[in-house]
């Protein structure tokens, strides 16, 4: 697990505060997972409310105080607080923030975290944030994610149900900008592992091919949707063998579980 210590633990001790509208998300929901490679810099904790934030974060300044940790603020708004907490040598950042309670699934409960993001939405938000800046730290991610919960092609599909602002096409023409990585920019970052430059740049290069071939192909009456596959009970590529029947999903406020189809 790409967390460090003092994350974990926190992950631990405030995982008792939080609930279906208090959940963690961000970077580090996704690089909790063990074959990640990039530490997360903060937890992020989304709140479906502004007034939710401001409960969320009093509970938890609470609990943080009552354990030993001292914490330092360096933003306080409506929807938004970002501390730095720390105990002896070891420290990190915690941001509480309001999110839209749109989403593609149900937060889900995690034995480590209380309630955290589905995997699915945080890579389809982790799409949406690389579009919308050039952070090494978000090609990193967005490359796991590809690999490992859902090609970038379906993800772009679907995050545009989450940010009608975008068509596919146009989310496409900002993420083709994106992939410019150089050696300090990877110092810069808490990594398990240092990635070869070069054949990370053609593997984005491949997944950017491949995500407009599949956008291309899909009819635009389905924009915005995720496909899930009854047989292997996930999302997937609609495109691929041997996945049965799918049904197609659309987002909603709370989230909502796949329409699952009877197989025939």
């Amino acid at each position: 697990m790409p967390l460090t210590e003092i994350q974990k633990e926190l992950g631990r001790i405030l995982a008792l505060n939080r609930s279906e509208d208090s959940y963690l998300a961000g970077g580090a929901a996704i690089l909790s997972d063990p074959q990640t490679k990039r530490y997360s810099q903060d937890l992020d904790y989304f709140h479906d409310s502004p007034e939710r934030v401001v409960s969320a974060y009093e509970a938890d300044r609470k609990v943080l105080e009552e354990n030993g940790f001292k914490i330092k603020q360096d933003i306080n708004q409506l929807g938004y607080v970002r501390v730095v907490v720390s105990r002896g040598d070891l420290a990190t950042k915690i941001e509480w923030a309001h999110d839209s309670s749109w989403r593609f699934m149900p937060v889900i409960k995690s034995k480590d975290f209380g309630y955290q993001l589905h995997p699915i939405d945080s890579a389809t938000n982790k799409v949406l944030a690389l579009a919308g800046r050039d952070e090494p730290r978000d090609l990193l991610d967005t490359m796991y994610v590809h690999k490992e919960i859902l090609g970038l092609g379906p993800l772009v599909w679907a995050a545009t149900g989450k940010d009608p602002g975008f068509s596919p096409l146009s989310l496409m023409e900002l993420l083709k900008r994106r992939g410019k990585i150089r050696p300090e920019d990877l110092s810069r970052l808490h990594l398990s592992e240092i990635p070869n430059i070069q054949q990370l740049k053609m593997e984005w290069i491949e997944a950017i091919k491949c995500a407009e071939v599949f956008i291309r192909s899909r009819p635009i009456e389905d924009v915005g949707c995720l496909y899930y596959s009854t047989l292997r009970q996930k999302f997937v590529d609609p495109g691929e063998k041997d996945i049965g029947e799918i049904s197609l999903h659309f987002g909603k406020p709370g989230g909502v579980l796949p329409n699952i189809l009877e197989e025939t």
